[in-house]
């Protein structure tokens, strides 16, 4: 199985790559933009909360612990790379729905 762009591991762990979009009517996965899995989120870009429910968002729909997910880059940009340990690229996809 290829691995969709957004996806790829790096020492040991998954690493995602995101497209943010803050102020949504829905939190939602809207698919593949270029290289990135555009994610839609009803929070605003505040008091970091849009990083926050992000954060939540993609530890729920990849059904791992919030502790697991960490925001690596883009704290106050659209474009963030975050990471989650304890999952196999193949599974995250699934769970992703590729």
């Amino acid at each position: 199985m290829n691995p969709p762009p957004c996806l790829s591991e790096h020492d040991g762990a998954l690493w995602l790559s995101v497209k943010a979009q803050p102020r949504a009517r829905r939190n939602e996965i809207a698919g593949l933009l270029g290289t990135e899995l555009k994610i839609r989120i009803t929070a605003r870009p505040v008091d970091h909360a849009a990083n926050e429910a992000l954060t939540d968002f993609i530890a729920t729909t990849l059904g791992c612990p919030r502790r697991a997910v960490s925001l690596i880059r883009g704290q106050t940009s659209p474009h963030k790379v975050f990471r989650a340990e304890g999952l196999s690229l193949e599974l995250a996809a699934k769970r992703l729905g590729f």
